[in-house]
């Protein structure tokens, strides 16, 4: 899943690195890891699930964890860089992260993975944005720089694919602790490569927005809570209702505090804007679709059509496949055909391939069942989340520009993890409610509920679409052409 961010504050001045080649290795490897570390336990959580006794409600917050942390914290993580030194924050972030990816693999129960996996989501939040800002400063403006911005869009479009395939792997082959292991040795080595070859850039003056940062990354996470809780407890629990009044609470707060901060997190001026409102709305939607698909059909894929994690993984690609072609060839498209029809026929496509995984059953095989909605997931995925960054970035001004584009991450991250929530909440009432004693027709009942509810998020994501793009006005007059955004960052 595909965001963009335009030149961070500050990236067009500083003192050029030393080696940008190797700089450039430096920032590859840390984007691929944090990339990776976002769907490397996907494929391992029913082997998480029994090791450290999840239940299948619980178990999104392996996912979830570090989906909040991440989203929640970013923007904050970017306002660190620009007020502490970049490499500095750099390397403090890779170390978190590092750290935490040794006690993540480590840990003895349940509740010591998420708790690492939220340090880890916290070091991913403060290295990413200086990471990007790193490059930009390595390589001006010119041929260099995009070139530098492709092998980024490259490693950002292809990392969600290569966690899959590699965590299917290490599960399959030796542990899925070694999913998190494995980030321990490239941490340290990236930690002493920064040391040597970046460039300290000069701190700049301004606060921290530290209670906007908590009270949004807070109030989302007491929501996610609430309705993960839904599933196991049911909607009267008090622990539930007091989960909701205090994400609503959180929530409010973080609008108040935005409105009277003199450097906001999240500049709320933002919003002004309907068609950007709505981009950032319709990610949320695809994002919590896609984040759906990827979590239980993993369950269902290991659970019903028994595939060991490996093939599991790899069953993935006809999917990551053509969403990485579409990184390559839509930015292309979008300078000469309606960004507003890649959107339709991509959103059209999603929905199809939701309405197909719907209809999995107990007798379902991979190449009749599987495939079918993998390819239509990854083509209509690839042609919506370009032109869709395109929109939600038009017409910013300059000084909103890395806000703008930061939001998109955001949007990702807690669409994604808010989206997968309220499906675990479907799941999970499928589940009990199911008439069956065998748990390989529980688990179908319930993915099938799943499927349901990320039908609706793909149905009102592609009514949002039509609404916005108006397709009845193609007819009228010719559309202008939109000049395609550049992919800098990617996130399944």
């Amino acid at each position: 899943m595909s965001a963009t961010a335009a030149a961070p504050a500050g990236a067009r001045s500083g003192t050029p690195a030393r080696r940008p080649g190797v700089v450039l290795a430096v920032i590859l490897v840390t984007q691929l890891m944090v990339i990776l570390d976002g769907t490397v336990v996907n494929i391992a959580m029913p082997h998480i699930q029994q090791a450290l006794h999840f239940t299948p409600s619980s178990l999104s917050w392996v996912q979830n964890a570090y989906a909040l942390a991440f989203g929640g914290l970013l923007l904050l993580g970017a306002r660190a860089g620009d007020l502490l030194g970049r490499r500095r924050v750099f390397v403090t972030g890779i170390s978190i992260f590092t750290l935490a990816s040794l006690l993540g693999g480590l840990a003895p129960n349940a509740e010591l993975l998420l708790a690492a996996r939220v340090l880890q989501g916290i070091g991913g939040a403060i290295a990413a944005p200086a990471a990007l800002t790193l490059l930009m400063l390595t390589y001006r403006e010119g041929p260099e720089r995009m070139k530098a911005l492709g092998y980024y869009s490259l490693i950002s479009s292809g990392g969600g694919s290569v966690g899959l395939v590699l965590g299917g792997m290490l599960t399959d082959w030796v542990s899925w602790r070694w999913g998190l292991f494995i980030n321990v040795p490239i941490g340290i080595a990236l930690v002493f490569a920064a040391r040597r070859v970046l460039t300290e850039t000069e701190p700049e003056t301004g606060r921290f927005d530290v209670a906007g940062a908590l009270t949004s990354t807070l109030g989302i996470t007491s929501l996610v809570f609430g309705f993960i809780r839904v599933a196991e407890e049911g909607w009267s629990s008090p622990q539930v209702l007091t989960a909701f009044a205090a994400g609503v609470v959180l929530l409010v707060s973080f609008v108040l505090i935005e409105r009277r901060v003199s450097h906001p997190i999240v500049p709320l001026r933002l919003f002004k804007s309907a068609q950007r409102s709505a981009s950032y709305l319709t990610m949320l939607l695809v994002v919590g679709t896609m984040f759906g698909m990827f979590f239980f059909l993993t369950q269902y894929l290991q659970g019903v059509l028994e595939l060991n994690p490996l093939a599991a993984g790899l069953a993935f690609l006809p999917m990551t496949g053509l969403l990485f072609t579409a990184s390559r060839i839509v930015p292309k498209l979008v300078a000469r055909i309606d960004g507003g029809k890649l959107l339709l026929a991509g959103s059209t496509l999603v929905t199809l391939g939701t309405i197909w995984l719907t209809r999995l059953g107990s007798h379902s095989t991979y190449l009749h069942d599987v495939v079918g909605p993998l390819l239509l997931f990854g083509a209509g995925a690839g042609m919506i989340f370009i032109p869709l960054v395109g929109r939600a970035i038009s017409g910013v001004a300059p000084e909103d520009s890395g806000a703008a584009s930061g939001m998109l991450n955001v949007v990702q991250q807690v669409g994604g993890a808010l989206g997968l929530g309220i499906l675990v909440t479907i799941f999970g009432t499928a589940s009990r409610n199911s008439t069956s004693t065998v748990p390989r027709e529980v688990l179908v009942d319930g993915v099938h509920a799943a499927f349901v509810g990320s039908l609706i998020y793909a149905a009102v994501s592609l009514v949002m679409i039509i609404v916005t793009v108006r397709p009845w006005n193609w007819f009228r007059s010719a559309p202008e052409p939109v000049e395609a955004p550049v992919v800098v960052d990617s996130h399944v």
